[in-house]
């Protein structure tokens, strides 16, 4: 089966952590700082690969990390900066957000290249934190934490115009007429598995490229047949080329056959109906004459509603000339740019405020030491003596896992802490 749809799992690489460390040389007893930074993580990257038409690959390889920035070192040293995940993707892939539903990235251009999600940044080393208070800082910055998601991909093949129609109706044989595909062709209902993509060349024109869109029968948008799973390539076309059995060679109503399609379009997407649609009447050199004329009769009944008919035998050629002359006048009255889905969901920015550094230790018995950039930007916009700025620096060592770092530390009722300046005894 022709894959056309993946979930998969992805995961950029964490920064690296920070550095404490001291020098230590001969006759300088008393070395400052000298903790490197912390690499890079690697970012997650899709790439639009020509040579891919399926997402055949990710059909067993579900889960794609990128690797973490190393820790930096001692002497300055900095940490080796994780490498990029490149993820390959055939042209046309729309990358979404799982559980939103909402697009990240639209890769419907060759040779696109897009950073999904960042990897974090390389915490800073002790160096960073010495100052004229604080000559000796026992902290350094972690690395920012990694991005994760699950995300969807789906591959919406780029074409100009859409082919539909019931199986069985000479679509793949007007393929194999007008452009260069090579459609396998056999009078059996669901032979078409795969979104056939073909080029029409025009005398004194430009040509556009066609998608025969496989097995559309009714109730296709609710799963049935094979329809369904195929909907998904007509969203990026412009025009579309409605197929039908004009002779009734199997017993069915061409203009019913015509409503219920639509139907199931408008069902999927209710855009695509707003989209210029022209009928291709085919099979025309099995009509007897005599019999009343169906090709008037379809006319009658989609030409008032603006939609033209064309009487085609996609056997002999009769009418394909005059079909896809018109089908290019109509893309020629369109945007020629290629239907492109915008970004609607961007992954989340990191917090740097919640990954600046801080250490809690017991600096004797019965007391402790908090100190840190981010507790000194904490002080920074809390004012202390207002009941709900105390409320608030409560809060905040709380969900920084402060109070539970003195708990495991040994802190006990009565004992005190100090934050730059300040000095709180601890009450449970």
């Amino acid at each position: 089966m022709f894959a056309d749809r993946a979930r998969i799992f992805i995961k950029s690489g964490k920064g690296g952590d920070g550095h404490v460390s001291f020098r230590r040389e001969a006759f300088v007893p008393n070395g400052g700082p000298d903790g490197g930074d912390g690499g890079r993580g690697g970012d997650v990257i899709f790439v639009v690969d020509e040579g891919l038409n399926t997402l055949t690959e990710f059909r067993h390889n579900r889960k794609f990390v990128a690797e973490p920035g190393q820790e930096g070192g001692k002497k300055n040293m900095h940490g080796k900066d994780g490498k990029d995940l490149i993820i390959k993707v055939p042209q046309g892939t729309v990358i979404i957000e799982d559980e939103s539903g909402k697009v990240i990235a639209d890769m419907s251009d060759a040779g696109m290249r897009k950073v999904i999600l960042k990897g974090g940044r390389g915490g800073k080393g002790n160096q960073h934190y010495a100052t004229a208070t604080m000559q000796v800082p026992k902290y350094a910055q972690p690395g920012q934490k990694s991005m994760e998601l699950w995300v969807r991909l789906e591959l919406k093949v780029i074409a100009d115009v859409g082919l539909v129609g019931y199986p069985n109706v000479g679509k793949s044989t007007f393929l194999s007429h007008v452009t260069n595909a090579k459609p396998k062709i056999a009078n059996y209902h669901f032979t078409t598995l795969n979104p056939n993509l073909g080029v029409v060349d025009l005398d004194g024109s430009a040509g556009f490229v066609i998608a025969d869109i496989p097995g559309l029968i009714e109730g296709a948008s609710e799963g049935v047949g094979l329809g369904h799973e195929f909907l998904r390539h007509i969203e990026r076309t412009k025009v579309i080329i409605h197929m039908v059995d004009a002779a009734s060679t199997e017993g069915r109503d061409p203009i019913d056959d015509i409503n219920k399609i639509n139907a199931e379009l408008e069902s999927y997407n209710p855009e695509l109906m707003k989209r210029p649609q022209v009928i291709a009447a085919n099979k025309i050199d099995v009509i007897y004459s005599g019999e009343e004329d169906p090709i008037r009769k379809i006319r009658e009944e989609f030409e008032p509603k603006g939609i033209k008919v064309y009487p085609i035998s996609a056997v002999s050629g009769k009418g394909l000339k005059e079909l896809l002359y018109g089908v290019k006048e109509l893309l020629n009255n369109m945007d020629s740019e290629p239907v492109v889905f915008e970004q609607e969901f961007f992954p989340g920015e990191y917090n740097d405020n919640a990954e600046l550094p801080f250490t809690v230790e017991k600096v004797e018995d019965g007391v402790f030491s908090v100190e840190g950039p981010r507790i000194e930007r904490m002080l920074g916009y809390t004012n202390l003596e207002a009941e709900k700025g105390f409320m608030f620096f409560q809060n905040f060592m709380k969900e920084n896992g402060i109070l539970e770092q003195l708990e495991d530390l040994g802190i006990v009722d009565g004992d005190t802490v100090k934050i730059y300046g300040f000095e709180f005894d601890y009450y449970k």
